[in-house]
């Protein structure tokens, strides 16, 4: 892990970006008390990818066909969770 000052990552983003993207743990201090970790991401790591959008799709369209449990008290959602 490397951890570097706001000064030093910006005079050198490109660097500490490429390092990120082989693996390497880059965490950039700012101040003496917050500091920020530069983790590169992928299409999966964003919450509304192609298949979260196809979950969603699949889910309204369940509701729209009537293929839902409603619940309306405490005991029911108890019941549905297992609870």
């Amino acid at each position: 892990m490397l951890v570097i000052s706001s000064r030093e990552f910006r005079q050198n983003q490109k660097e500490y970006f490429e390092r990120a993207d082989k693996g390497e743990q880059i965490i950039v201090q700012r101040g003496k008390d917050k500091a920020y970790a530069l983790t590169p991401i992928s299409e999966n790591d964003l919450y509304f990818n192609a298949e979260m959008v196809e979950k969603i799709k699949k889910s309204i369209q369940e509701v729209q066909n009537g293929e839902v449990k409603k619940v309306s008290s405490p005991k029911e959602i108890s019941d549905l969770l297992g609870l």
